[in-house]
């Protein structure tokens, strides 16, 4: 990226990163961050559920949820906005989300090298220390060249 970008700044690009797309269509919203992890949520809704009638979120966006934060997190921990591939994203579902429930997901971004990074995170609906989820996974950077 040019060097004259400023930092990457999560709740500045939240609008636009989370108001379109799959990420819109789900209705992300961008919560908290800090030098390496970004929070995010995703509200709940009667069509996102597992099974008619639950009430219970189901299982694929909580891993669109965790995804968009980690690569949010790793462009904090970075500063800069790259492409980014998502190599490896391990789900541990402990339980299922309370009926009715948002679910918040806070990814950190722990290390960076070359060519890849690295994250964990929990995915919960309102008690961190309960989690849903806890997830880890690998991204690869993919160097920008000019063609």
């Amino acid at each position: 990226m040019a060097d004259d970008l400023p930092p990457f700044d999560p709740a500045t690009a939240a609008p636009f990163m989370l108001g379109r797309g799959h990420p819109g269509w789900l209705g992300l919203r961008y919560v908290a961050h800090g030098a390496d992890w970004v929070e995010l949520a995703l509200p709940w809704r009667e069509d996102l559920l597992g099974e008619t009638g639950s009430g219970v979120l189901a299982t694929g966006p909580i891993v669109s949820l965790m995804d968009m934060a980690s690569g949010m997190a790793i462009w904090t921990a970075t500063g800069e906005f790259g492409a980014i591939a998502t190599l490896d994203l391990r789900v541990d579902y402990m339980r299922p989300a309370r009926e009715g429930a948002a679910v918040n997901g806070r990814a950190e971004c722990y290390r960076v090298t070359r060519s890849a990074a690295f994250v964990r995170g929990v995915a919960h609906d309102g008690d961190a220390g309960d989690p849903v989820a806890h997830v880890a996974g690998v991204f690869m950077s993919i160097p920008w060249r000019k063609r």
